[in-house]
């Protein structure tokens, strides 16, 4: 039987498989963004987040900006570092707008922004209700986009850049009793591939990092856990890892763990083979 519809927010986009990632790295290619500048995280109360903020405070040289709804934990997060703070949901009215004001007030400018707020939803499709279909697109869609259009004129006008797109293996496969959170990272996904041709040659640069099962309360708030013994949920660290890879790295996409490309590779050049196996795996 079905089980019961159920909804989760989370301050990370969180996601659908995997196991190992890269370690930290280092090198900086031509066009990445540079440590030193102001970096905007969204999502940064908890799980992916939580990780990439700590991450970046670690490198160090950043002007942290950290947005969550959490105000408690958000600050918790923000402890020890410099990062300032704006507790606030993105699907409030204008609360982008908001935002970027603050960190631009803050630390002077955004050179990186780290989109990872989202919310997901775990039930089948025909008992979701209207408002949890728009209030899922409305957050990891919707509030994204604006956030990007906000912060892209002026990277542009600098000529130096970069938007982190978190998403999703659920964006790339499709996932049973997640199809409007699939939808939604699949259109990220999509964006990115569409903006990241709008951004050649300007020096600003757009990745989209893509994890599977990342061991965050992502499962545990929506209602329903992830009960899979295989793929095991890989630590939020690791996908924090591939976020300053793709900074670093000038990175277009990044999959975490790596292997987690191929399930989309094979829909793509065998679909039909790619449908038998995801009705008998699931």
């Amino acid at each position: 039987m079905p089980h019961a519809p159920s909804r989760a927010r989370s301050d990370s986009g969180t996601s659908v498989e995997a196991p190992a990632a890269p370690g930290p790295v280092r090198r900086r290619a031509a066009g990445a963004a540079a440590p030193g500048g102001g970096a905007l995280v969204t999502g940064a109360s908890s799980g992916i987040g939580a990780a990439v903020a700590r991450r970046l405070a670690e490198e160090g040289g950043w002007r942290l900006v950290l947005n969550g709804r959490d105000r408690a934990r958000l600050e918790e997060v923000a402890r020890g570092t410099s990062a300032v703070v704006w507790p606030a949901d993105l699907s409030d009215r204008d609360a982008e707008r908001r935002l970027v004001e603050f960190a631009l007030d803050s630390v002077g400018r955004v050179d990186l922004l780290v989109a990872g707020a989202g919310i997901g939803w775990a039930g089948p499709f025909s008992t979701m209700p209207q408002h949890a279909i728009d209030e899922v697109f409305e957050v990891d869609v919707l509030a994204t986009l604006r956030l990007v259009r906000l912060v892209l004129p002026q990277m542009i006008e600098r000529g130096t850049g970069r938007v982190v797109l978190i998403g999703s293996l659920a964006g790339t496969v499709g996932v049973r009793d997640e199809a409007v959170y699939s939808a939604a990272k699949a259109a990220l996904g999509t964006f990115a591939d569409a903006v990241r041709h709008e951004l050649r040659g300007t020096g600003v640069g757009i990745s989209h990092v893509v994890p599977g099962v990342v061991d965050t309360p992502f499962f545990d708030r929506r209602g329903v856990p992830y009960r899979r013994s295989w793929p095991r949920p890989v630590p939020a660290s690791r996908v924090a890892d591939a976020v300053w890879e793709a900074v670093c790295r000038d990175r277009d996409e990044v999959y975490v763990p790596g292997w987690t490309r191929l399930p989309g590779r094979v829909r793509g050049m065998a679909p039909a083979l790619y449908r038998r196996l995801a009705a008998r795996f699931g």
